[in-house]
C-alpha cells in the first residue's frame, strides 16, 4: 500500500516546481526587457508569457489551499497548474539558437499533455488513494522523446497538431472524470471543473484542426479564451474544495449523532434483558406525567417480581438465573403495548408504565400472571416460579413518583404473600 506524501516532502516538491517555473519566467522577462531596450516601439506583451505567469499564480494560490486542506487531489491540481505555466513560458521564450527554440516548443507541448493527465489523476485521487506505478512514467517516455526531438528534424509542425490533439483527449478524459464526481458526490464545483475542461479540450481540438503551426494568429485567437476557461476552472476547484469540507463536516456530524445515539442506548438499556433501565425511567417520567396532566391520560405502574428467584440462583446457578430474567423480559415485552414502557428495576424486579386506570392495571396484572403460567417460558422452569405483581395509579398531582413506586412495591409483596 502506498503512503500519502508527507507535508514536508510535498512542500519541497512544490518549491522545486515553483523554482523551476520561476527560473523560466525570469529568463522570459529578461528576454522581453532586452527586446524592449532594442526596439521599445515595436514590443508588445506576449500573451503566452502572460498566460504562463497567471497559471503559476493560480498554482501558488492552490498550494496555499493545500497547506490548509491536506488532500492529494489538491496537490495534483497544483502540479497541473505549474506544468501549464511552465509550458506556456517555454513556448513564449526565444532561446539562443533555432534548435533550442524548436526543442523548447516540443517540450512545452509535452508539458501541456502531462498537465492534462495530472488533472485526470486528480479526479481519481478524490475518490480513492492515489496509486502511481513505474509503468505510468514509461508510457510518457516515448512522448517525451518524440516531442523533444522531432521538432529538430521536422519543425514545429510535427508536434503542434499532435500535441493539441493528445492534450484535448486528456482534457476530455479529465472533464468526464470530474463529471462522474458530480454524479457520485453531487459536487457543483466538480461540474464546473468538468465543463471547463471539456471546453478546453474542444479549444485544443479546434486549434489543431484550424492551424498548421504555432502562428501568431493561432496564439492570439485561443490564448485569451483558454485563460478564461482556466480561470473559471480554478474557481470551480476552490468551490469543489469548499464543498468537500462541508460534506466531510456533515458526515462527521452524522457519525457523531449516530455515536451519541448508540451511547445513549447503552446507558439507558439494561445489557442483560434489553429492557430500559432506571436511568431512562428518570428521563421520561416527568414528560409522561406532564402529558397525563395536559391530555387527561390515566397512568399506572405495575411492579413485577419473579417468585423464588434466589432459589433459582442457589439451585441452578447464576447463568440459569440470567436466562430466567431474559425469558421473563421477553414475555413481558410481548404482552404489553408498544406505547407502554418496560423497565428492569433491579435484580429480579421489573416496572411497567402503562396508560390506564388502576382497576385496568390490576386486571392487566392478573392477565400477565395467568399468561405466564401457561407460557412456554414457564414450562421450562420449576413449577414454583411465577410472577407477583403490584399496581398503583399515578395521580396527576403526584409530586414524588418514587412514593407511587413504593406503593406498587408494597402491593407486590402483598400479592407474593398470597
Amino acid at each position: 500500500m502506498t503512503r500519502a506524501p508527507t507535508g514536508r516532502a510535498v512542500l519541497v516538491c512544490a518549491a522545486l516546481l515553483f523554482a523551476t517555473a520561476g527560473t523560466v519566467a525570469l529568463a522570459a522577462w529578461q528576454d522581453s526587457a532586452r527586446a524592449q531596450s532594442i526596439a521599445p516601439a515595436l514590443t508588445v506583451i506576449d500573451v503566452r508569457t502572460l498566460a504562463g505567469v497567471a497559471t503559476l499564480l493560480v498554482g501558488a494560490l492552490l498550494s496555499l489551499l493545500y497547506v490548509y486542506r491536506r488532500r492529494v487531489y489538491i496537490l495534483c491540481w497544483v502540479a497541473g497548474w505549474v506544468l501549464i505555466g511552465a509550458s506556456r513560458l517555454l513556448a513564449a521564450r526565444e532561446f539562443p539558437g533555432e534548435a533550442a527554440t524548436l526543442a523548447a516548443y516540443g517540450v512545452s507541448q509535452f508539458l501541456a499533455i502531462v498537465s492534462a493527465l495530472v488533472f485526470v489523476v486528480s479526479a481519481d485521487a478524490y475518490r480513492a488513494r492515489l496509486r502511481l506505478r513505474r509503468n505510468h512514467t514509461l508510457v510518457l517516455l516515448p512522448l517525451l522523446i518524440w516531442f523533444g526531438l522531432s521538432p529538430l528534424a521536422l519543425g514545429t509542425v510535427a508536434v503542434f497538431a499532435p500535441g493539441h490533439l493528445v492534450a484535448a483527449g486528456a482534457l476530455a478524459a479529465a472533464g468526464v472524470a470530474h463529471l462522474r464526481l458530480l454524479r457520485d458526490s453531487r459536487l457543483v464545483g466538480a461540474a464546473v471543473v468538468g465543463a471547463m475542461m471539456l471546453l478546453l479540450a474542444a479549444s485544443n481540438a479546434w486549434l489543431a484542426m484550424s492551424f498548421e503551426g504555432p502562428s501568431t494568429a493561432a496564439v492570439e485567437q485561443t490564448t485569451f479564451v483558454s485563460m478564461a476557461f482556466y480561470l473559471v476552472t480554478a474557481l470551480g476547484m476552490q468551490l469543489m474544495t469548499f464543498e468537500d469540507m462541508t460534506y466531510e463536516l456533515r458526515l462527521t456530524n452524522k457519525r457523531l449523532e449516530s455515536a451519541q445515539g448508540e451511547l445513549r442506548e447503552l446507558v439507558t438499556t439494561d445489557s442483560l434483558t434489553g429492557c430500559r433501565n432506571r436511568r431512562f425511567f428518570n428521563e421520561i417520567i416527568g414528560r409522561e406525567i406532564e402529558r397525563q396532566r395536559r391530555y387527561d391520560i390515566p397512568l399506572s405502574l405495575l411492579f413485577v417480581d419473579i417468585d423464588r428467584f434466589k432459589a433459582i440462583n442457589d439451585t441452578f446457578g447464576h447463568e440459569a438465573g440470567d436466562r430466567v430474567l431474559q425469558r421473563v423480559a421477553d414475555f413481558l415485552r410481548r404482552h404489553i403495548r408498544e406505547v407502554d414502557y418496560l423497565f428492569r428495576w433491579g435484580g429480579d424486579e421489573f416496572l411497567i408504565l402503562i396508560s390506564c386506570r388502576e382497576e385496568e392495571a390490576v386486571h392487566k396484572g392478573l392477565e400477565l400472571q395467568r399468561a405466564f403460567a401457561q407460557s412456554s417460558e414457564a414450562a421450562s422452569l420449576p413449577a414454583w416460579v411465577g410472577l407477583s405483581i403490584g399496581c398503583a395509579e399515578v395521580p396527576p398531582s403526584a409530586a414524588d413518583i418514587m412514593q407511587i413506586v413504593k406503593v406498587a412495591d408494597e402491593r407486590m409483596y402483598l400479592d407474593k404473600r398470597r
